[in-house]
Parts: structure tokens; sequence; C-alpha cells
């Protein structure tokens, strides 16, 4: 188990790097502005992740390929060749910039996991150049929205889609060689995990996954368990939205009860007019990263992430509804 695991999480450790050094924008390749995970076929629990890319997407990027597959599931089921994008921050968090690709990975003509990367592209249009606009008052101020759609249909690239994204951006280009760079990662994923099959075979490294996802979640569990049961309730405000000059509210209670922790943000402010607004992926996404950094040594996959329940109002601005802006991702 822990040889697999290892090879696993070293597996998303290197398509990290790789996109970091073949990058062409400076967001990813000096910020590592990206991240890159395993996940489950089915489920889209994260089997593994990269720990060089950013924190923000630990978890985000798990809903994001649980809300595609649904996607593609409508349309008939994930095929090999298929390469499906995203930027729809409703859909997969954070903001415009932030483009996830899914491609799924089949061993034997059946499908074994799902690669994803995400990496930040310097410009997506919009009313200002790199999408932050603190005026914006609506997501079409901020850039191009791309839905869940392929990119690649069963290994044939769709032109059509990159020349309607690239004609709506400033820096074609560089977002030409980014994709490219994110496109070739799935090949070094590809590899190791294909290395990693010859090694142990499929039902063995199944059952590995399985239990390493098992064993995440009673650790995290056990932690959890250890603090007392009952409520414990927060609240802070935002300055402004920086359209309205008026505060935003934010309220979270932990409902603590044996193993389990519900956050529960009833009370929080319905809706900015400005762009402080943020997805519940997002918001569940940095709930777990500060509960990652109080167990650090869980270890960083679906199971960990079990245990956590949210309760998350719509609207409300830790639940962003379209067509809210949500370029103060970050600042949120």
């Amino acid at each position: 188990l822990s040889v697999v695991r290892g090879a696993l999480e070293q597996i998303t450790d290197e398509m990290d790097l790789h996109l970091i050094r073949a990058a062409l924008s400076p967001i990813i390749s000096e910020t590592n502005d990206c991240a890159h995970g395993l996940y489950d076929a089915e489920t889209g629990e994260t089997i593994a992740q990269g720990s060089y890319g950013l924190p923000l997407f630990l978890a985000s990027m798990q809903w994001t390929v649980q809300r595609v597959i649904a996607v593609a599931k409508k349309q008939g089921g994930f095929r090999d060749g298929d390469l499906w994008i995203v930027n729809d921050p409703y859909i997969s968090g954070t903001h415009l910039n932030d483009v996830v690709l899914v491609k799924p990975v089949f061993v034997d003509g059946k499908p074994f996991g799902l690669f994803a990367n995400t990496g930040h592209w310097m410009d997506m249009g919009g009313s200002v150049p790199g999408g932050w606009a603190p005026s914006a008052t609506e997501i079409h101020q901020e850039g191009t929205i791309i839905p869940p759609l392929k990119l690649c249909d069963q290994g044939r690239f769709n032109d059509g889609v990159l020349s309607l994204i690239t004609a709506n951006v400033r820096l074609p280009r560089q977002l030409e060689g980014d994709l490219a760079a994110m496109m070739n990662v799935f090949t070094v994923g590809a590899r190791g995990l294909d290395n990693l099959i010859e090694r142990y075979g499929v039902e063995t490294l199944q059952e590995c996954i399985t239990e390493i996802l098992d064993r995440s979640e009673r650790q995290m569990r056990s932690y959890i368990a250890e603090i007392p049961d009952g409520s414990y309730r927060f609240e802070d405000w935002f300055d402004n939205d920086g359209v309205e000059d008026r505060p935003l509210k934010v309220v979270v209670t932990l409902k603590m009860e044996c193993d389990s922790i519900l956050m529960d943000f009833t009370g929080t402010e319905e809706k900015a007019r400005g762009p402080m607004n943020i997805s519940d992926s997002t918001t569940m996404s940095m709930c777990l990263v500060a509960i990652k950094h109080i167990f650090p040594d869980v270890p960083v996959n679906g199971g960990a992430f079990r245990p956590i329940g949210f309760h998350i109002p719509r609207p409300s601005i830790l639940s962003a509804q379209y067509p809210v802006p949500v370029g103060g991702t970050t600042d949120v």
C-alpha cells in the first residue's frame, strides 16, 4: 500500500513539475498556479494529487471532476481519447482564468480513472486584461465562459473550440502554448500509470486504491472524534465588495458529532454586487485546506474528505450563482 500510494503521488507530482517547466505563461511557470490529480472514474473522488500546485485546488478539482462526470453521462459517457475542458466558475470553482482539463484513462477498453489538471491562463477576455475587474457586476465583464465540453472527441481535436476561445482573449499564442503543455502532461501521467499497472495489475491496483482511500477516511475520523461534540460558531465581515461600500457578513458554525464535521454557513451574506463572490466548490476546498493544516499527516485524497459535510445557502457569497462576478475569489 505504501509503495502504491507513493507511486501514485509521484505520478501527479511529476505532472505538476512538467507543466511548470513547459508552460509559456509566468503565472504557471513562476508561481505554480496549477494542479494535477488522478480521480476515480465513477465517483470522481481524488485518488492522488500533486503537491507542487496551489492549495486552493486541493478539493475543488474533485468537485469539478464529479460535475464533468455528470455532464459526460448525459452525453453517453467517457470514451477513450476524449478530453473535456471547462472554466465555468459556478461548476469548476475559483475564476474564469483557471481552466480545467479532464481526460479519461482506459485500460483494456474499460475506464480506470480520470486525470485532470488546472492551469491559470493569463487572460480570458473581458473588460480588463488579466480578468481581475474590481468594478465588475456580472460574470461576462470578467471574461469568456467555457461550459463543460469536449476539446477532443475520441482523439479528434476540435479546432473550432480552440478558435472560439483564442478569438476572445488578448494573448492567444500564449494560451495555445499553455494548452499544449497541459495536454502533453497527460502523456506523462499515463506513462507512469501504465508502468504501475504493468507492475501490479489492474485488480491489485484498484484494491490498493480502495484501501488507501478507506484508511485516509478512518484516520481523519479518528482525529475528529478527539474533538468534543458540540457547535462552534464564528462570524466576520469583509469591508466591502469594491462596488458597494457596505460590510459583507460571513458566518460559519462547525457542528461536531462523533467522528464527522458539518460546516454550516447559514447567516452568510446572500450576494455581493461586486466580485467578492465565490462558488461552493471553492468554499469547500478552502475549508478542507484549513482542516488539512490541522491534521497534516492525513493523505490528500477523497477518503480524507468524506467525514466533512457542508451546508452552504444558495444564494450566498460563498455559493455564487450565475451571473454574479467571481474575480475576487482569492481575496475571499
